[in-house]
């Protein structure tokens, strides 16, 4: 197994970041032609989830986020930014991790799809993304 970790800027913002990017170079670098690609966030905070981006659907992820888990006070949670205890929960729903197929050297997502960190926590603008490549 091929394993490297890549630190991610957030910019201190709710963002659904596309990490496609990077997972390609990761691939590239680990030689991966057929296997399995798994991402893992070491953050209590974060997510990883596979959807569309730049026709809105990222957008409306973060505000479905926002609808489920509103920033008040309402966490018990408490330490960070106000309503920050959301974010402790955001993993429950996008899960830290995701594996993905690769076939020819290529992730075997679909036309319109997009590997992303989902992170919610304002109060953290770097992460860090553990890319391992199982080879098939």
């Amino acid at each position: 197994m091929h394993s490297e970790e890549v630190e991610i800027r957030t910019g201190g913002r709710e963002v659904v970041r596309d990490l496609n990017t990077e997972c390609e170079k990761f691939l590239r670098g680990a030689g991966g032609d057929e296997g399995l690609l798994h991402l893992w966030v070491p953050h209590a905070t974060a997510g990883i989830a596979v959807i569309e981006t730049g026709a809105g659907s990222d957008e409306d992820l973060l505000t479905a986020l926002r609808e489920l888990l509103p920033v008040d006070d309402r966490w018990r949670h408490r330490h960070g930014s106000y309503g920050h205890g959301r974010d402790h929960v955001l993993p429950a729903f996008v899960a830290p991790f995701v594996s993905v197929p690769v076939l020819g050297g290529r992730m075997a997502l679909g036309t319109w799809q997009s590997v992303c960190l989902v992170d919610t926590n304002t109060d953290n603008p770097t992460r860090r993304v553990r890319m391992s490549f199982l080879r098939g």
